[in-house]
């Protein structure tokens, strides 16, 4: 292995143990109870959570993945670089409503970017207690940015060891949040040297096992032994995993010899470059201690504890009795999957509210009947139970009791269960849970922001999906009497082809939902085959939702929900999912109003843009323009070369605020100058009369413009500016400078405005680049930098002689543009004209 990939090995290796600390460092000065980090991922405008410290990541997977153009904090700090806090739930409501709606509850929030030289690499958050005014917070978001800067730092060392070392593709690291002091709990732990195969053990670690080092062999094979006295194979196995590179993304539960649950922690270490790795392992007792647990196991109502990552450290008879599952299959285990009938979206919520609420959570649960307790219970049948939650800074208390049997009267209020108790995303009172209204409200609130069919589609994707299991998307619009394929994801490659462009008489599920205006719901594979014989089925099971796509009685579409196993909908899931085809389908017809609204606009645009430059044989030009992408409103940005006596006039403009107002100022501007440039006035006079006009026109707006008058056999320019961003002079041995011409006032605001003319000199083969300032300004950085970006595209430029002997500068306007170009959102529209001279005499062959 050479050095370079040594170093990566080593990156890759550390990363996980660099950010882990950082987020513990963050959590601890922002004084809050949990945290993570995101990373940017292999996946261009892409973050994806790194590590996530003190909440189950199991419960916050739908905020796994974080898409950069969404309107959530992690994804505005990284697009802006700037940091947002968030005093608590009406803060967040007010700035950030899809993230309100689906954590409706009442925390803090503080995301800061972590940035490296000029690299971005993701944003560090912590979650910590409400605060009354944000002026309070403010210390300790200071403290967090020293965090990050650090982190940041860090992590551009990093990158330097080879590319895509700091990116993050694999699901979270979940770890422990930093406790407030002195660990009470006892801790122990061990470093496995797997390219030499000795293992050390600290003497913290023998206290905690009740043993001593004698006779201990030093292999991981002896450790695992000692460690787990039920199943050391299976420790063996998660080491040797480990010392591959993949270790477990949370704590592995052990039992060692005395019967007491232990919790292991397993990361590899960057001291010894390549694989197999070192390999670190920390064990910790996560009880409350022998007298706790006597104490507790007298009591006469279910308790148990979880600790913040959703694991049982704790749970007495009665609880374990009430659970239907023996103690020595809950310790340990996540409580979701120790117990299957709690693992409901409704059940989960209130976890979720009580590890980001101070506030004692109380519900009610339903334990199904007969000899398998882990089976979901159905509609009819089962023990209602109260579950009742108490938060503590490291760990969870949950008391559980059969209805009827209520301690505390202020904790619950009990009523007789009936058959006609709620469902998966109800409460037993019938009252629904926040996870029943999450999902349809954060997809209103997203489909309201989402203006193209292919934004509203990435929607119904990114939300509908995650929240009834679904894998399969498709949306078919209806076009002069068929339906057209708009979207697709999770279908085999070509399957849809065949049903793309049906006419409506076809008989085919996804018509007759639109034609009959009836959803359909098939629960398995072998439903959809009998109700249409012959149709082709792109899985063997799974189960399918067709639903029709009408906005105020009129049909746009069909969308089809695949699943990839056979499931039930339930009354409530079929009414939901109606009620939010509804919603997709007016945000599609929405979308079809804007995108032909678009069309018209850009027409409009175009129109009011120049079709043919002047030229002059010794002059060459090249024009480009970008219109923005936010919005439909057409842009007021514009470029013209216009014939001025024997020379010619290179003029650039930017009328202030976008809309059919700024496109018809603009295209009044442009007639202006036009008209003083053919009368060859000077380049004063062309500014102070096209300013007195914009004036009089009163159409409360103003511009900016920069007006050049090139002499083509001199090589002389004299230039006036108004408001306008500086020029840029590329010479001809590559010295590329921004240029410093003074300036009046930008057009539009004072009457007797003076614009002072400057004389440059343009040289055979130099560059004059005009640009408005959508080119050079980015979100969160000066416009200086963007102007300094561009002035070192333009000078690295190959500006290379064309066929007529001439420079072309064509080439160069590409690559100043290439980034605006490719730039999935352009805020403003942009201009560019450049322009170079030939030596006369060397005209065209």
């Amino acid at each position: 292995m050479n050095g370079s990939a040594e170093r990566e090995v080593q990156a890759l290796d550390s990363l996980p143990a660099l950010l882990s600390g950082a987020v513990a460092d963050a959590v601890r000065a922002a004084r809050g109870f949990a945290g993570g980090v995101y990373l940017r991922s292999s996946t261009p405008g892409l973050l994806r959570m790194a590590v996530l410290a003190g909440l189950p990541g199991q419960l916050f997977r739908p905020w796994w993945r974080m898409h950069v153009d969404r309107p959530f904090p992690v994804a505005d700090v990284h697009r802006l670089g700037e940091e947002v806090l968030l005093a608590d739930a009406t803060e967040t409501m007010r700035r950030y409503p899809q993230l309100a709606a689906g954590l409706p509850f009442p925390f803090g929030s503080l995301y800061v970017p972590v940035v490296g030289a000029s690299t971005s690499f993701g944003v560090l958050t912590v979650l910590r207690p409400s605060a009354s005014d944000a002026t309070e917070v403010l210390p300790d978001r200071d403290r967090m940015t020293a965090v990050a800067e650090e982190l940041g730092a860090a992590l551009a060392a990093l990158d330097k060891d080879g590319p895509g070392v700091v990116v993050w593709d694999d699901e979270p690291l979940c770890v422990q949040a930093p406790a407030d002091g002195p660990a009470a709990r006892c801790i122990g732990g061990f470093t496995w040297d797997s390219p030499v195969g000795t293992v050390t053990v600290d003497d913290a670690l023998w206290e905690l096992l009740g043993t001593t080092p004698g006779g201990f062999a030093g292999t991981p094979e002896a450790l695992a032994d000692r460690l787990s006295h039920e199943d050391p194979r299976l420790l063996l196995t998660a080491l040797r995993e480990t010392a591959a590179g993949r270790p477990p993304s949370q704590p592995l539960p052990v039992r060692t010899r005395d019967g007491g649950l232990r919790l292991l922690a397993l990361w590899t270490s960057s001291a010894v470059p390549g694989r197999p790795y070192r390999v670190s392992g920390v064990l910790v007792d996560p009880g409350p201690g022998p007298s706790a647990d006597r104490a507790a196991d007298l009591l006469p109502e279910g308790v148990f504890a979880l600790d913040r990552l959703g694991l049982i450290t704790y749970a007495n008879p009665r609880a374990a009795e009430l659970l239907g599952r023996p103690r020595t299959e809950l310790l340990g285990r996540p409580l979701w999957e120790a117990v299957p009938w709690l693992d409901r979206p409704s059940y989960l919520d209130h976890v979720r509210g009580a590890l980001l609420s101070p506030d004692p959570v109380h519900f009610q649960v339903r334990r199904p009947h007969g000899n398998d307790p882990g089976q979901t219970p159905g509609r009819h049948g089962g023990e209602w139970l109260t579950l009742s939650v108490y938060a503590g800074p490291g760990s969870l208390t949950c008391k559980l009791m059969p209805m009827g049997r209520v301690a505390d009267a202020a904790e619950a209020d009990p009523f007789e269960a009936t058959d006609t108790a709620a469902e998966v995303d109800e409460s037993a009172d019938g009252t629904p849970t926040t996870a029943a209204l999450y999902r349809p409200i954060v997809l209103a609130i997203a489909l309201t922001e989402a203006v193209t069919a292919r934004q509203v589609s990435e929607v119904v994707m990114r939300e509908l999906l995650p929240a009834f299991g679904g894998r399969r998307l498709a949306i078919y619009l209806l076009q002069d009497r068929r339906l057209y394929l708009a979207w697709e994801t999770g279908f085999p490659e070509g399957f849809l082809a065949p049903f793309d462009g049906v006419a409506l008489d076809a008989r085919l599920p996804g018509v007759e939902t639109l034609t009959s205006g009836r959803p359909l719901f098939y629960e398995s594979m072998q439903q959809l085959a009998a109700a249409y014989p012959g149709i082709a089925l792109d899985a063997d099971e799974g189960a399918r939702a067709f639903l029709p796509l009408i906005a105020s009685g009129r049909p746009v579409g069909s969308c089809i929900l695949g699943f990839d196993r056979s499931r039930t909908f339930s009354t409530e899931e079929r009414t939901v999912l109606t009620a939010l085809a509804g919603l997709i389908a007016q945000a599609l017809e929405r979308a079809r109003r804007y995108d032909n609204e678009a069309a018209l606009a850009r027409g409009l645009q175009e129109a009011l843009l120049p079709h043919r430059l002047s030229a002059h044989p010794l002059v060459t030009t090249a024009g480009r323009y970008l219109p923005g992408t936010l919005g439909m409103d057409v842009g007021g940005d514009w470029y013209d070369v216009v014939e001025a006596g024997d020379g010619l006039a290179l003029v650039i403009g930017d009328v202030q605020g976008h809309g059919v107002q700024a496109a018809a100022t603009m295209g009044q501007l442009r007639s202006a100058v036009r008209a003083f440039a053919l009368s060859d006035r000077s380049p004063d006079e062309v500014m102070s009369g096209t300013n007195r006009l914009l004036i009089d026109l009163d159409p409360g707006q103003f511009a900016s413009c920069c007006y050049v008058r090139l002499d083509p056999v001199t090589g002389v320019a004299r230039a006036a500016r108004a408001g306008h961003p500086q020029p840029l002079l590329r010479h001809p041995d590559g010295r590329t400078e921004v240029l410093d011409l003074p300036g009046g006032v930008v057009l539009g605001v004072d009457p007797q405005a003076q614009y002072p003319v400057t004389d440059l000199l343009l040289e055979p083969s130099a560059v004059l680049a005009l640009y408005t300032d959508g080119l050079v300004e980015r979100p969160g950085t000066d416009i200086d930098e963007g102007v300094e970006s561009l002035r070192a595209t333009l000078a690295r430029a190959s500006v290379r002689r064309g066929r007529a002997g001439g420079p072309s500068v064509s080439a160069a306007a590409d690559l100043l543009t290439a980034e605006a170009r490719q730039a999935t959102e352009r805020p403003d529209d942009i201009a560019l004209l450049l322009t170079t001279l030939r030596a006369a005499g060397e005209g065209d062959r």
